[in-house]
């Protein structure tokens, strides 16, 4: 057991460093590919919110906002837009979306 610690105790520290670095660069790889990486339900989302029909619900949130917005005492809400919007939105990337997955 005495050699066991005096193996520990003796161990080079210029090795230690050498590790460190080695590990910050696999560490900086990992973020890059992480970074390289899309979330494909982000991309379609985007892409079918400019379709035709979810302009067309975006277009009427946007007003009831605006409205909403002029007003300093209201009540109104724009809820039903947005729940219209949203699920047009939706609607549209579920049919798009399952294609992607494996």
């Amino acid at each position: 057991m005495g050699f066991e610690k005096k193996m520990v105790q003796y161990d080079d520290p210029d090795e230690e460093e050498e590790d460190a670095p080695a590990e910050e660069g696999e560490e900086e790889e990992e973020e890059e590919e992480e970074e390289d990486m899309v979330d494909p339900l982000e991309t379609i989302r985007t892409k079918c919110g400019e379709t035709e029909h979810c302009v067309h619900y975006k277009e009427l949130l946007g007003t009831c906002e605006s409205r909403v917005g002029s007003k300093s005492n209201t009540r109104e809400e724009c809820t039903e837009e947005l729940f219209d919007f949203l699920h047009a939105r939706d609607h549209c990337v579920a049919h798009k979306l399952f294609h992607k997955v494996k």
